[in-house]
């Protein structure tokens, strides 16, 4: 069983022992964080504590991480809508309302569930939940995804993203007429301090850029297509709403009165990357979901 070592500082005095723990990791839940301090993982000072503990300067934290149980991921059989595939990597274009790849509590109707009953060759490098998943989108955005079939095929993808050499361009509908044509956000990311579940923009984030460019301006929103240097959780979500133009139908990060949407207006339209055995860049483009288009045709007849 892994082990961490935490000293309470001063900004941390009066805070509950499961509020800084689970600040240490943003993988960790809080609901999680204080199972661990019920069945007697967290030592502070030598000694079990309650979840509500107040922490002290100086206090000495000791948390036992237990390992992640082994859970059966159940090949499905679905309608994948491939783009393109080899003996290495694989490209999926998913449908809006799809979670990616299942987590405890919800192990089915995932991507990865597909991906597993349509081909047997998947890297194993993330575990039994996540196999040949080198990066994700939110189950409300729709678009094209790459998956490594091999663990060769998943450190060269790995690779390229954090080199930033991956074509990832998006499409989003935004409140408000933006006045400009083109924009750069670069801003870090990190976990809301308020709110654990919601990323935010914080000075000791991780390093997040966005591009941006203007395609076409309605009343009250504006299309646009966003480019990620970076790939932050909910980073295209979180840099537009910080300057002043959140997603049409974000449920968490946009206005309540927005578009009549079932989520976010984000699809992930173009990919591109170096094919990891034959060092050939590939591209690929998937046009907007029918309901998307439907929606831009509104704003437009209502301009």
């Amino acid at each position: 069983m892994e082990k961490m070592e935490h000293t309470i500082l001063e900004e941390q005095k009066g805070d509950r022992i499961d509020k800084v723990i689970s600040g240490l990791n943003e993988e960790w839940s809080r609901t999680q964080v204080q199972d661990w301090i019920k069945e007697g993982n967290v030592l502070v000072n030598g000694k079990n504590v309650k979840t509500n503990y107040k922490c002290s300067v100086s206090d000495f934290i000791v948390i036992s991480i237990p390992e992640p149980e082994e859970l059966d991921v159940v090949p499905e059989e679905m309608d994948l809508d491939i783009y393109y595939e080899d003996k290495d990597v694989l490209v999926v274009n998913k449908p809006k309302g799809m979670v990616v790849h299942p987590a405890p509590g919800h192990l089915t109707g995932t991507l990865v569930n597909g991906l597993m009953a349509h081909c047997k060759d998947l890297s194993g490098i993330n575990g039994v939940l996540r196999p040949g998943i080198v990066h994700r989108i939110d189950k409300d955005t729709s678009g094209l995804l790459m998956v490594a079939k091999n663990d060769l095929a998943h450190e060269s993808l790995v690779n390229q993203l954090v080199e930033k050499s991956v074509t990832r361009k998006y499409k989003a509908i935004v409140h408000g007429v933006i006045p400009h044509e083109y924009g750069t956000i670069d801003a870090p990311l990190g976990r809301d301090p308020k709110d654990r579940q919601s990323m935010t923009v914080v000075d000791n984030g991780k390093h997040a850029v966005t591009h941006f460019r203007v395609l076409e301006l309605f009343n009250e929103f504006t299309f646009v297509e966003c480019q990620l240097e970076t790939g932050r959780t909910h980073q295209i979500r979180v840099h537009m709403k910080y300057i002043g133009y959140p997603l049409a139908g974000d449920p968490k990060y946009g206005p309540r009165k927005t578009l009549d949407l079932n989520g976010q207006a984000l699809h992930a339209g173009l990919l591109g990357f170096i094919h990891p055995r034959t060092n050939e860049y590939l591209e690929f483009e998937a046009p907007l979901p029918e309901d998307f288009e439907e929606l831009l045709d509104r704003l437009r007849n209502n301009r």
